[in-house]
């Protein structure tokens, strides 16, 4: 495994090189390709110019022999002279004089003059003369002109091919405008060799070449460019490398019980988790800014800021503990941006807070156990000894002040055993920070809890910040008042503290929720954010609440935490036959 480990990153190399050098070579190609059409097409399009251009030439010189009145005469002599002219007389004849000064005069490869029947009258070869024409003339002498790239007995040509009229006719263009004319007596041939159609191909050949040659350096430029600018983009990855890339993502993102986002430098999400999205409470986040979501503001300034090293941090997002951990990503000295994983602690943080307050009423109650031990003990000696009455005082005194001697305030109000052992422990905490802890005068539980673990991990979160408030109160000595009642299965309980109470949040049914909101370090004091939104997540799951009853009265008390959890006693006998 560690060899094949070594030996990935070569291949690796390999493949992006490879990746690279065929991207290359596909573009020259293309290029190529390209530049090797448009250069064909071109030259097609020059030649058939060419052509075009020659044969109409030819056109305007066999016009202008058709319609010379000498030629007319000569052609018409010809033609109804019975019998076929003889090659001897035709080479000493005026028309083939007048078809080789033509030629010599516009460079013509031939001008060929036949009689009605195709025989040629006039011909650059003299030994051609008084044969028929090789190529057909039968569009001219039905008096139609035409033009045609053919070959005969001098080569290919580009040649054009008109009507000689008998010398009587008046015509114009071809027709006839005197009666009994039109009579077609012969025909003119003019051509052009190849060599001088394409006589100016060599020029426009370069022309074409020179900027097929500039396009290609052109395209290879751009090639290394677009080569060099993919590499930048893929980091230099393959494209295997990159579908394993997302393949890989989509198992790791898919996996894992995390929350993951991902922030581009530009700080737009580009990657958001269905888990990160249910615990963030965010829909539909990819492709917008980060800082424009509806998230608490320490979340955005973690993970907006520019720190190059990872941070973390713990946070409340609605009615959550999240573990918010932000790492900054780089790829060969490029900034990725940020990935920021979102764990949940809320069942962490309640079980912690659960464990505390079961740990507190244990301590409690082992307390409680052995001083019932030492009482006992204390009772049976003085009964031994015959002091009753003594131990009668003994007896009413351990009733009015209880099992214990707590630092609670009327803690006889207060039989329960649970919260009596609870709020026992919590009083000598709360002591030894210089608070006094009272039981208010509306205490009354008659039943018996059923769910402490519930009771002890709400009240205990309620009267720690209580304890934390007063003392951070400028009221001395420093208090708390707990009032505890039961009503069927529910107990209903009550927190007020002599702090310097909490700025109005605009929702007086519920507790701040983060110590983030508009009054700043006075949420301090009442936690750290944490404890209230997980006893109001317990109540709430119990179908009760915990919602802060009043933010305090300047001169008179702080705040006062309300909680409401049913479900969590069981009613007394004698109640329960009452109902």
């Amino acid at each position: 495994m560690i060899g094949d480990e070594a030996e990935r990153p070569g291949r690796r190399r390999g493949g992006r090189s490879s990746f690279a050098a065929q991207v290359l070579v596909l573009q020259l190609v293309v290029v190529i390709a390209v530049v090797a059409v448009c250069t064909g097409v071109f030259a097609w399009m020059s030649s058939e110019r060419l052509v075009q251009e020659a044969q109409s030439t030819a056109l305007a010189i066999a016009q202008s022999v058709a319609s010379d009145p000498d030629v007319r005469t000569a052609v018409t002599l010809e033609a109804r002279t019975p019998g076929t002219p003889t090659a001897a007389d035709l080479r000493t004849g005026p028309l083939q004089e007048l078809g080789r000064e033509v030629g010599a005069r516009t460079g013509a490869l031939f001008v060929v003059i036949t009689d009605e029947r195709g025989i040629r009258l006039a011909h650059p070869d003299p030994d051609q003369l008084g044969l028929r024409v090789s190529t057909s003339a039968e569009a001219a002498l039905a008096g139609t002109e035409s033009v045609s790239w053919e070959t005969g007995t001098l080569g290919p040509s580009a040649r054009a091919k008109v009507p000689v009229f008998a010398a009587e006719s008046s015509d114009t263009g071809g027709a006839v405008v005197s009666s009994g004319a039109g009579e077609v007596v012969g025909e003119i041939s003019v051509g052009f060799a190849p060599q001088r159609v394409f006589a100016d191909v060599v020029g426009e050949t370069m022309l074409v070449a020179g900027a097929a040659l500039l396009a290609l350096t052109i395209g290879l430029v751009a090639s290394m460019l677009i080569r060099r600018r993919l590499r930048r983009l893929t980091l230099g990855l393959g494209p295997e490398e990159l579908a394993a890339l997302v393949q890989n993502q989509a198992a790791v993102l898919g996996g894992v019980g995390e929350g993951v986002l991902g922030v581009s430098p530009d700080g737009v999400v580009t990657v958001c988790t269905d888990q990160a999205a249910r615990l963030l409470d965010i829909v539909s986040v990819v492709g917008r800014r980060f800082d424009d979501l509806d998230l608490p503001d320490p979340l955005v300034d973690l993970v907006v800021d520019d720190a190059a090293s990872p941070t973390s941090a713990q946070l409340v997002v609605g009615s959550r503990v999240l573990f918010v951990d932000v790492r900054p990503v780089s790829q060969d000295g490029v900034d990725l941006g940020r990935v920021v994983v979102v764990r949940d602690r809320t069942d962490v943080e309640a079980l912690t807070r659960r464990l505390d307050a079961v740990a507190t009423m244990t301590t409690a109650l082992r307390a409680q156990r052995h001083e019932f031990a030492n009482r006992l003990h204390a009772i049976s000696g003085l009964l031994e000894t015959g002091q009753d009455a003594e131990a009668r005082d003994y007896l009413a005194n351990v009733l009015d002040h209880g099992p214990l001697k707590y630092p609670v305030q009327h803690a006889d109000r207060l039989t329960e055993p649970y919260l009596q052992a609870f709020l026992g422990a919590k009083g000598v905490e709360a002591a030894e920070r210089g608070v006094l802890v009272t039981i208010g005068s509306e205490t009354l539980v008659t039943g018996s809890l059923c769910d402490p673990e519930d009771v002890t991990t709400v009240l205990g979160n309620l009267l720690d910040n209580a304890v934390n408030a007063a003392v951070a109160g400028r009221v001395r000595p420093a208090w708390v008042e707990v009032e505890v009642l039961d009503h069927g299965t529910e107990l209903h309980c009550s927190v007020m503290d002599s702090g310097d109470g909490v700025v109005a949040t605009g929702q007086d049914d519920a507790p701040p929720a983060s110590p983030t909101s508009d009054h700043g370090a006075l949420d301090d004091v009442h936690g750290h954010g944490f404890g209230l939104p997980l006893s109001r997540d317990i109540a709430r799951r119990r179908g009760g609440d915990v919602w802060l009853a009043s933010p305090g009265v300047r001169g008179e008390h702080g705040a006062v935490f309300c909680a409401r959890l049913p479900g969590t006693v069981v009613a007394a006998p004698s109640m329960a036959g009452d109902g």
